[in-house]
């Protein structure tokens, strides 16, 4: 069984072709373009390639096309994609306006251009289903929590990869197994022995945190949009409910001008007044730049807050895991938000830390109570995976 999985971004397309044959899970090809004007041909240019390379012989070897999708009004988990879906896409719009419209124009070209192979979405929402209600919810007034405002969580292909493959590491096969077969038993599979808790600090130009406990999780920094939580690289995070009315009337701009500016000119690029990059930012601040310390600073205290949260909400933790473009890569992060937690059993190993680049390990000392890990993320196969599980119960 073949799976293409397609990431659309507002001017990209990243795409990896999985295989499933005998029970394997097998890369059989990636690529992607930057800089997208016409979506049609960089789709067309998309199967040609894998077609020149080898990976199919014609569309037709494509068992579905699965899509790392954000969110849907009273839509989540993994569901084939029609019109009724992209409906409740287009009714989110307002809440992930970078994401949900290049998704739904993509998959529209993507039906258009392979109308026999099935197209299926993984909402980023679903790993938080299971999720307890307290944490969820947010103090509105009830009529607005029934239009939707409420904690939905985000990066959910993500936090299920780490949760999945951080019980492995640690010795939990049936934690994993778990993790693996959420979306099939709501997580009713059994769990031996001790409660396995598991903090995940997904972190790059969007970042989160979550907690999961036994493979389930139990939250998630970002709350009904992905505008929420952490600073992200120019988007906001978390905000006082009344800041948005108050820049409204005081700076004299319109709700969509503030909503603008929070979403493309907020996060790390406003703090530092520098770049959305945290790269340009450090290399910005070891020169001495106040601005760009500042976002270091406030990106690492953010962190901390979440990670706190979850700690206290775990009741402690086994392992903390740093995933995504930051937290695997930033050794020099990884320590700020560790620094100085030996008392809550999390204490580094330089050496190891400074060493470990975008690859699996483990960066804690002997005597941490706590592992602390980098797991390099792989949301690609986490849809791929569901994808599969999907059209094999549909079979049955």
């Amino acid at each position: 069984m073949k799976i293409l999985v397609a990431n659309l971004g507002s001017t990209s397309l990243k795409w990896r072709l999985f295989d499933f044959a005998n029970s394997a899970e097998r890369l059989l090809h990636k690529g992607g373009f930057e800089r997208v004007t016409d979506y049609s041909k960089a789709i067309g240019d998309c199967l040609a390639q894998l077609k020149e390379s080898g990976a199919i012989a014609s569309e037709s070897e494509l068992a579905a096309v699965g899509f790392k999708t954000v969110i849907a009004k009273d839509v989540t988990g993994c569901v084939r994609l029609d019109e009724r879906v992209l409906g409740a896409m287009e009714a989110y719009n307002g809440l992930a306006p970078a994401h949900n419209p290049p998704y739904i124009a993509g998959i529209r070209l993507f039906a258009k251009r392979i109308p026999g192979v099935p197209l299926v979405a993984l909402f980023e929402t679903a790993f938080y289903q299971f999720a307890p209600e307290a944490m969820m919810r947010y103090a509105v007034p009830a009529a607005w929590h029934e239009i939707g405002v409420r904690r939905w969580g985000f990066h959910g292909a993500s936090h299920k990869f780490i949760a999945e493959r951080s019980a492995a590491l640690l010795g939990r096969e049936d934690i994993a197994h778990r993790a693996q077969n959420l979306y099939v038993d709501g997580g009713k599979s059994p769990a031996n022995g001790a409660p396995l808790r598991v903090i995940s600090c997904h972190l790059g130009g969007s970042s989160s945190i979550t907690g999961t406990l036994n493979g389930v999780a139990i939250g998630n920094s970002l709350g009904m949009s992905p505008q929420s939580g952490l600073p992200h690289n120019n988007r906001v995070g978390d905000l006082d409910a009344e800041a948005l009315p108050y820049a409204v009337k005081t700076l004299g701009i319109t709700i969509e001008e503030a909503q603008r500016q929070l979403s493309k000119e907020g996060g790390l690029k406003g703090l530092s007044g520098v770049s959305n990059d945290i790269r340009d930012i450090h290399e910005a601040a070891t020169k001495g730049d106040a601005k760009a310390a500042l976002a270091l600073d406030v990106f690492v205290s953010e962190a901390r807050r979440w990670i706190g949260g979850y700690f206290l909400q775990l009741n402690g933790a086994d392992a903390l895991v740093f995933t995504a473009g930051i937290g695997e890569n930033r050794a020099e992060l990884r320590a700020a938000i560790c620094a100085n937690l030996d008392q809550l059993g999390i204490v580094l190993d330089p050496e190891k830390n400074a060493a470990l680049r975008a690859t699996e390990g483990v960066i804690s000392a002997d005597s941490s109570r706590v592992k602390v890990l980098v797991i390099p993320t792989n949301e690609e196969l986490v849809v791929a995976r569901e994808t599969k599980r999907l059209l094999e119960a549909s079979r049955n």
